[in-house]
């Protein structure tokens, strides 16, 4: 999707929330784990408010304009955090490189596209995880079975549950559909269980699902719909990438599975929720 004229924010606009916090992200037990699979310090979760009504039905207008927007508002700009890919240091939009700092007083090259795949965001329970139990991925005590090694460039496989994430032609790979594997929560749990650079995986599986929930509860938002009195999903979840003249630049200028960036819409208090990674060594100490 090509991007606007500079300064044509199509009517959306957006504010950044510092006192949105993520507790997700910051309780002592998540920080430890994220230690241990080499995620801390190159996760983020960050939050903008925004101006205009979103509805489900029209994700594709949001995606057309309103994301395109977010990457060239004012507020946006100097606060939105990305990781260096040089120094391995966070800095903002605006500080990434002139690209993306784009001023009605100066040309500047812009980004010159954005790509914002929706993500179906459906399941309402860690049940969806069962099977991984039931077809004996985990055993009934929650250990991990253990398989002969093997790599799924860039990744070690030594177990089955990495068999079940990466390996498509393995026995178990169809547990989960195709259309499993695109659900949000899905997308949240397998990053987790790859993790960074030096990740020293799991032996058990409720770290993950515990870790997953988490995540999944603090970003994602819900109501009870009042003619069913049925609990319903009502955020919208786009996976964005930024290119500019030099080609991709936010998540990163390098693209791997797990460097991602997730907008996930709450079209009743008009917020974006943005979850950040960028694959590299995380924080050890």
């Amino acid at each position: 999707m090509a991007a606007g004229e500079p300064g044509d924010l199509g009517g959306y606009y957006f504010r950044f929330l510092p006192q949105k916090t993520f507790q997700c992200l910051s309780t002592p037990e998540t920080t430890s784990r994220l230690r241990q699979w080499s995620m801390l310090g190159r996760v983020a979760a960050q939050a903008f408010g925004f101006d205009q009504t979103f509805q489900a039905y029209r994700k594709d207008d949001f995606v057309m304009v309103g994301v395109r927007a977010f990457f060239k508002d004012p507020d946006v700009i100097p606060n939105l955090k990305l990781l260096s890919d040089s120094s391995g240091q966070w800095i903002t939009l605006g500080s990434s490189c002139s690209s993306l700092a784009v001023t009605p007083s100066g040309p500047g090259t812009e980004v010159k596209k954005i790509e914002a795949i929706n993500v179906p965001c459906t399941q309402l329970s860690m049940s969806f995880f069962n099977r991984l139990y039931n077809e004996n991925i985990v055993r009934d005590n929650g250990h991990i079975v253990k398989c002969l090694d093997s790599f799924c460039d860039p990744f070690p496989v030594s177990d089955e549950l990495r068999k079940v994430l990466l390996v498509e032609d393995s026995e178990k790979y169809g547990i989960f559909s195709q259309p499993d594997r695109e659900e949000f929560l899905f997308c949240l749990f397998k990053h987790l269980c790859l993790g960074g650079a030096l990740c020293q995986y799991e032996d058990v599986l409720p770290p993950y699902l515990q870790t997953t929930k988490l995540l999944y509860k603090d970003l994602v938002s819900v109501r009870k719909n009042p003619q069913t009195k049925k609990i319903q999903i009502t955020s919208s979840v786009f996976k964005v990438t930024a290119y500019d003249s030099a080609g991709m630049c936010y998540p990163s200028t390098k693209s791997h599975e797990q460097t991602f960036s997730y907008f996930i819409v709450d079209p009743i208090k008009r917020h974006v929720h943005v979850l950040y990674h960028s694959y590299g060594v995380g924080d050890m100490s």
